[in-house]
């Protein structure tokens, strides 16, 4: 079970489950999973991949991901999916689970909140029947979420998945700074946020100038220590099969720029 916070992106309050017949995190305004309890005893680490799918990113991950025969969510964006098909059809080829990170990488917290009821629920829909397959889970971008934006997304069917572990891998950093948390890790049960896009004016934002870096190479390099400490990527699906989801409240931060998602 992981222990402690997650970094950057939101607010948290509470724990897995109250005492005394509470509440359980999982019910209330905010609860999102940022982990999985892993007490079956296998070494999962959730990865899951934002912003795509993009030419020269998801293909260098998949690969990677492939020669460790590991795999992977990815949320996705319908702006980059009805321009890339055939890169979310290897997705789906390889194993790895599709999710919902929005129709673009708008911040839902500057949309009005039947707005991103209306969206969301559509672009659902559509990603479905794109892939032929249900989806579950929603990231929204940049991970911020009011109680508002919450309750939309739940009424569009969908729960939200945050992370316990942050790669940094949008910034212009070394890696050593983006893997410095995956080495720090000393148990299973993480959700893992990385990256194999990079959102821009052709989905709603305008996030700067893009990282200096391989995606492929940086992935490898994650499942490489991975490996090392006796842990395997996988997707949520995957790791939800013999694991628990683990929640806490996310509301979103008054920083903009404090995470990315």
């Amino acid at each position: 079970m992981i222990d402690g916070v997650a970094e950057g992106g939101g607010v948290y309050a509470g724990v897995e489950q109250h005492a005394g017949g509470r509440p359980d995190v999982a019910e209330l305004v905010g609860s999102s999973v940022v982990a999985v309890d892993t007490a079956s005893g296998q070494p999962h680490v959730v990865l899951t991949f934002d912003d795509g799918p993009e030419p020269g990113g998801t293909d260098l991950v998949l690969s990677a991901l492939a020669e460790a025969r590991a795999t992977a969510t990815f949320f996705v964006l319908l702006s980059r999916t009805r321009r890339h098909p055939s890169l979310l059809a290897d997705v789906v080829a390889g194993g790895h689970e599709v999710a919902l990170h929005g129709p673009d990488h708008r911040r839902l917290t500057h949309l009005h909140p039947g707005t991103v009821a209306i969206r969301t629920a559509d672009a659902r829909r559509e990603l479905e029947d794109v892939t032929g397959r249900s989806v579950r889970w929603f990231r929204p971008p940049y991970g911020a979420q009011s109680p508002a934006t919450w309750r939309a997304v739940a009424t569009a069917g969908l729960t939200p998945v945050m992370w316990s572990i942050s790669c940094h891998d949008w910034r212009d950093v070394t890696d050593d700074e983006r893997l410095e948390q995956i080495g720090a890790m000393d148990r299973p049960g993480a959700v893992v946020l990385a990256h194999d896009g990079f959102a821009t004016l052709a989905d709603g934002v305008d996030d700067g100038p893009r990282p200096n870096l391989d995606r492929g190479v940086f992935v490898r390099s994650l499942l490489e220590i991975c490996t090392a400490k006796g842990l395997s990527g996988c997707s949520l699906e995957t790791a939800l099969q013999t694991g628990r989801a683990l929640h806490r409240v996310w509301l979103d931060q008054t920083d903009p720029n404090h995470e990315c998602g």
